[in-house]
């Protein structure tokens, strides 16, 4: 993570418009096709909310904008994304677990097992720190629910997406999911783009 000169990124105008603006978040709603996931982790015995944790790092790394990221006054640009996870642990608490993304499902895969068994067994979160950029993420699989907006506490920037139970149909089961994003790291154009790369990840993911 270092710090960047906004007015020498193409942020420069966000930045000044959205900063100190009392509300800079912003959040897009958006009915996602999970057949494909669906499929492959009854196939491959693998869980949905890591292949769908897997197309949310796959899409970001895509856009720009994910690495760079509102912090306190500054704007801060990092190298490398994780993708933040809930977990239940064995106390019945929950923590959070960030996962690193790798260019390589399987070693995706093997650090989200791992991370999470984890999490679950000690009960204590594993946070990456100022090493990433970490996207969150929070599932409400006990439910159907068909939007969230998500606490803006004015020091958590970090975009964020939740969704809940998926939708089972005769051909096809959907996700709404909520994505929520900082104004000065990207308008809504990007936040589109990145919705439609996850959408495109999710359908094109082969294991």
């Amino acid at each position: 993570m270092r710090e960047v000169d906004a007015s020498q990124t193409k942020r420069a105008a966000a930045f000044e418009l959205w900063m100190r603006a009392p509300m800079p978040m912003v959040t897009l709603f958006k009915t996602l096709d999970v057949t494909n996931l669906v499929k492959l982790s009854r196939s491959h015995n693998c869980r949905f909310n890591l292949l769908l944790c897997w197309c949310i790092g796959k899409a970001a790394s895509q856009v720009e904008e994910f690495y760079y990221l509102p912090v306190g006054e500054k704007l801060m640009q990092f190298d490398r994304i994780a993708v933040n996870t809930v977990v239940a642990t064995r106390n019945g608490d929950i923590s959070t677990c960030d996962i690193p993304f790798a260019g390589e499902f399987g070693r995706f895969q093997q650090d989200y097992l791992r991370l999470t068994d984890q999490v679950r067994r000690t009960g204590r979160a594993y946070d990456l720190g100022d090493g990433c950029m970490v996207i969150g993420t929070s599932a409400l699989p006990q439910t159907e629910i068909d939007g969230a907006v998500n606490i803006y506490a004015g020091f958590y920037n970090n975009p964020f997406l939740i969704w809940g139970r998926y939708r089972k149909r005769l051909l096809k089961t959907t996700l709404p999911v909520s994505f929520q994003f900082h104004h000065t790291q990207m308008d809504g154009a990007h936040a589109a783009r990145f919705l439609e790369l996850l959408q495109r990840e999710i359908r094109g993911l082969k294991l």
